[in-house]
């Protein structure tokens, strides 16, 4: 049985995510959020960000993840309107 290792933390703020992998706030600015440049995403997890902007937290973690393991190349995105949920 293989077991992905995450790389986020649920402890990180937004702001030491989009730091450590610039390739995040493609993820950050697709989904609709403003956390690029706010002083709250010092302060804001992920599930903190997505109950804030209303967004699937599970999708935007998905998406996160998939940003912070692409290599440089563009990560695959769930569309932001999947990331609302219904």
């Amino acid at each position: 049985m293989t077991t992905m290792a995450f790389l986020i933390d649920d402890d990180m703020t937004m702001d030491q995510i989009m730091r450590r992998w610039p390739l995040t706030i493609r993820v950050v600015i697709r989904s609709g959020m403003l956390c690029v440049g706010c002083p709250i995403a010092s302060f804001h997890t992920v599930a903190d960000a997505a109950r804030e902007h209303g967004l699937d937290e599970a999708l935007l973690r998905s998406d996160l993840e998939a940003a912070t393991s692409s290599g440089g190349l563009a990560a695959p995105m769930s569309s932001a309107s999947d990331l609302r949920p219904a």
